[in-house]
């Protein structure tokens, strides 16, 4: 037998190992700087450039609604980008980018990790301490590759879960409430913690009609964590209550409920067996098969009763898939259209759950398992590892080894021979991109037409559409695709499809542009900064000027003046 002592030896032990996974797996970000390679998808081509676009335009403190001049003529507002405390901004802001993007993985990872330990050995383990299986399922939880810009969006739900069952069972210890006041600061409401408030609350209701008790701090914790939410993102409240204008914006458009009930009912399965692409779990090789085995073991043996948490959260990880999946239902169109919040407002995402209840089955798989005793232990070491194994090739370095890294992506030097060429004050003109994300243009400096935003006039809309208006028209799926959403306002090519990434080493070109360029001219745009050299350039009234390559960079851009 093993004394308690020893037990606590190996469990710290344990606990040394784990972190010093945790630190390795983010040590790349310090060690490799410019040169480390990150997720494209919502990060690199978006949320990153975003984040230095703001600190160099001097708006970081600016009121709400001060027009970005740099994107979209000025359509574009101040109070579209995060708020000014958000943890990820404000580390942008005062450290040099990869380093603030390595700071913020190692906060959210290490967060997510102390998160699930403490949720796991004290309210679903509760009398035992399994320490292998809370420290093996905290450790590979940490790991699970997420939305980047979303911090502990997700991944910090496993703590403010721990804080909330601590109040809701009475205690008033000082930590929960730190918890519940700092976790704000490095997630985000709209795309995280709404849904996980909204949880709580209906457990705040059941405990309510369960008990006749209100419980008023339980109660006044979820409301305190709301109120520390919505002081963070002001801007968002300010333009909700207090709107400078009524017009419509993209989000007013969007037409999302268009699957017949046979594709709602694959995406049902995709989204349980694989996830969504801000929510992955990489559970589908080991956690999915053997949460599976042990339902079917538990309802076989009939210990329903004895494993009540462990069957409910089957239960509500399926529903949470099947309420997202039928969120896009096309029967859910006729009421999106006459409802506005339901078209603008995403409430399909209480997916964002899962992660935290897909690890916690494979906590209570693990346990089960474990608990038989014998040689069976040792199984539970293999699928604590084999987790881990699965999980290594989503580290960001090796998933995403074959794409740009951060320098080679933003090509400083090679934008700065561009600017150089032509020679101009930069607020002077306008650029639009073609085979290259705008934020790359965006984040050197460049003043664009287009970009990739997640709301902004619709009449900005309409008007740049007429500028892709000839390509839309050939190609049906491009064409729904700005139409139907429209958060990419880009200048869209039919013969490249929706591929925006064409490195310098493509043998691609692009052979029968049809672009509106009066209309380009119209809006400002006089220069077309394109990865991929355009055949028919005078069709279009180009006229090329010079290609630009330099053996860091990614691209391999093509300058275009638009004639005029």
């Amino acid at each position: 037998m093993i004394n308690v002592t020893e037990k606590s030896k190996q469990e710290k032990t344990f606990l040394a190992v784990a972190l010093l996974i945790v630190f390795l797996w983010v040590l790349p970000y310090f060690v490799l700087n410019g040169q480390a390679h990150m997720r494209m998808h919502d990060n690199l081509d978006s949320n990153l450039g975003w984040y230095e676009i703001l600190k160099n335009s001097g708006n970081m403190f600016a009121p709400v609604n001060t027009p970005m001049e740099q994107i979209m003529n000025g359509e574009f507002s101040r109070d579209t980008y995060y708020s000014e405390y958000y943890g990820m901004v404000f580390l942008f802001n005062i450290l040099p980018p990869v380093v603030a993007y390595g700071l913020c993985q190692a906060i959210t990872r290490f967060f997510a990790f102390l998160g699930m330990y403490l949720l796991l050995k004290k309210h679903v383990f509760k009398n035992s301490n399994p320490y292998l299986i809370t420290i093996g399922v905290a450790l590979t939880f940490a790991l699970t590759p997420y939305w980047p810009s979303g911090m502990l969006s997700i991944l910090g739900m496993p703590l403010a879960l721990w804080s909330f069952l601590n109040i809701r069972n009475g205690e008033r210890n000082w930590k929960n409430y730190v918890v519940l006041t700092l976790l704000p600061f490095f997630s985000t409401f709209v795309i995280g913690f709404f849904y996980f408030l909204t949880f709580i609350g209906l457990l705040w209701v059941y405990d309510l009609i369960k008990t006749k008790k209100w419980n008023l701090v339980f109660l006044l914790s979820i409301v305190y964590m709301l109120v520390v939410y919505l002081l963070i993102d002001y801007r968002l409240v300010i333009s909700m209550i207090a709107p400078v204008s009524s017009e419509l914006t993209n989000r007013d458009v969007f037409y999302q409920s268009k699957l017949d009930i046979f594709q709602t009912l694959r995406l049902i399965v995709k989204n349980y067996v694989i996830s969504h692409n801000q929510d992955r779990t990489i559970s589908q090789f080991v956690i999915l098969p053997l949460t599976i085995i042990c339902l079917i073991w538990v309802l076989m043996k009939k210990k329903a009763k004895d494993n009540r948490l462990f069957i409910f959260l089957h239960i509500l990880n399926l529903v949470l898939s099947t309420w997202y999946a039928f969120w896009f239902f096309e029967g859910w169109q006729p009421l999106k259209e006459r409802v506005s919040l339901l078209t603008s407002f995403n409430f399909g995402r209480f997916h964002y759950l899962r992660p935290m209840i897909i690890y916690v089955l494979f906590a209570l798989s693990l346990k089960m398992i474990w608990d038989q005793g014998g040689r069976l232990k040792y199984l539970v070491y293999a699928l604590i590892a084999a987790q881990l194994l699965v999980l290594i090739p989503n580290n960001e370095e090796i998933k995403y080894k074959n794409q740009p890294s951060y320098a080679q992506y933003f090509a400083e030097d090679e934008f700065n021979e561009i600017k150089e060429y032509i020679d101009r004050p930069l607020d002077e003109f306008r650029v639009v991109s073609i085979g290259m994300h705008p934020n790359v243009a965006q984040y050197n400096g460049f003043y664009t037409l287009d970009s990739y935003s997640n709301i902004y006039p619709l009449s900005y809309k309409n008007e740049f559409r007429k500028i892709i208006e000839p390509e839309l028209n050939k190609n049906k799926a491009l064409r729904e695709y700005y139409d139907y959403w429209g958060g990419r306002c880009y200048i869209f090519v039919d013969e490249l499809g929706k591929k925006y990434q064409f490195s310098k080493h493509s043998k691609q070109t692009i052979k029968n542009l049809s672009l509106n360029t009066n209309q380009l001219k119209k809006m400002g745009g006089q220069y077309i900064l394109s990865a991929l050299p355009i055949e028919n350039a005078k069709d279009n009234n180009l006229t090329f000027e010079k290609s630009f390559e330099t053996e860091n960079g990614y691209w391999k851009v093509y300058l275009y003046e638009v004639n005029g």
